[in-house]
């Protein structure tokens, strides 16, 4: 372990040390108080019960929840401030299927970056986006947030988007951990009913629905966000298939 660097030696200290009600700790994410901080929040940080809060905008809030995770919790692991920073936050630029439209992933990076500081300053520091789905049912009610229908420009778009959200590094004031959603086949609901199941054959499920993932990878998305529905019977967020073979 000498050779790794400094970050990653960090990280591996802190997974040796934490206890299990840490580590489940860490991946639990819940609803901010909007602009409060109620009791049962407060003890959930500090006791190190909970790695993540959604929705929370309010800079003075998000300070002072950091500062209990920081400070007052065990291990000192600061909070991921999670939020829907689609097409822009303060400025609100085209859904992503008008600007798949564009076809011009310098424009689609620089609204992504424009998003990012915008979010930035609230202390949010984590967007659920790009989403990357493949829509080719009309009837899906969320196919004006999809890239379109081909694997090939979804997947150059994907990437400016990661680029725009996270910047150069991730460790910068104005930068936020993009998210590549949702892993994977999510647009192929039946009927197009959300949150429906999907049938989804091996060879169009990596050559259609896996590859805009695979660019967002390449691009250094830092995080992946699982499927609401089934593939081929079995919860994408238990399937063996995505999670292990694929994803890992």
């Amino acid at each position: 372990m000498g050779h790794l660097p400094a970050p990653e030696l960090h990280i591996r200290g802190l997974l040796e040390s934490m206890t299990l009600h840490e580590k489940i700790g860490q991946l639990q994410l819940v609803n901010g108080g909007g602009g409060h901080i109620h009791d049962d929040l407060r003890a959930a940080v500090a006791s190190g019960s909970i790695g993540a809060v959604l929705n929370e905008v309010d800079p003075q809030t998000v300070r002072e929840l950091q500062n209990i995770a920081s400070n007052e919790s065990r291990l000192g692991i600061p909070l991921l401030i999670g939020r829907d920073v689609i097409h822009g936050f303060a400025t609100v630029f085209p859904i992503p299927l008008g600007q798949a439209a564009s076809w011009n992933p310098e424009i689609v990076e620089r609204g992504a970056r424009i998003a990012a500081r915008e979010a930035a300053t609230t202390g949010v520091n984590w967007t659920f986006a790009p989403m990357v789905d493949i829509g080719r049912d009309p009837r899906w009610g969320r196919i004006a947030e999809t890239l379109g229908e081909d694997p090939y420009l979804s997947g150059i778009l994907a990437a400016a988007m990661v680029r725009g959200f996270q910047g150069n590094d991730l460790s910068e004031a104005s930068s936020i951990a993009a998210c590549a959603k949702h892993f994977a086949g999510y647009g192929a609901s039946e009927s197009g009913r959300d949150y429906n199941t999907t049938s989804i054959p091996e060879i169009e499920l990596r050559g259609i629905h896996l590859p805009s993932f695979k660019a967002a990878l390449d691009a250094g998305v830092a995080t992946f966000m699982t499927s609401f529905s089934d593939l081929n019977g079995i919860p994408a967020t238990a399937n063996e298939l995505l999670l292990r073979k694929i994803l890992r």
